[in-house]
């Protein structure tokens, strides 16, 4: 069983900590489902690549490593757009990623 544990202080009325008050929370099902989510972006028949806030890619299949050229192992945790894209595509990729990052669908 995994668990997620949540904790947060308890105070007294002069607002001092006297303790602490843990909510904990099986999260196996959770991770069994993100385990599966992963292994079919993995071995999915279109390039995938995800990144975090700052452009950094945090998911990159196996199709986007034959495609690109890219082992996994290269390119986690670097910038896609200054790494990885040519210079001629790099600000149209990037306003791309941005607008999503902002919630924008983008096409």
């Amino acid at each position: 069983v995994d668990v997620l544990l949540n904790a947060t202080t308890r105070r007294d009325e002069a607002n001092r900590v006297i303790g602490v008050v843990g909510i904990g929370q099986d999260i196996t099902a959770r991770i069994n489902q993100e385990q599966e989510y992963a292994k079919l972006i993995d071995s999915a028949n279109a390039p995938i690549f995800g990144i975090d806030r700052d452009g950094r890619v945090d998911v990159w299949n196996r199709c986007a490593s034959r495609l690109m050229g890219f082992e996994t192992g290269e390119v986690m945790g670097k910038h896609l757009v200054d790494d990885f894209i040519t210079t001629e595509y790099k600000e149209r990729v990037q306003n791309v990623l941005d607008k999503a990052l902002q919630g924008e669908e983008t096409a």
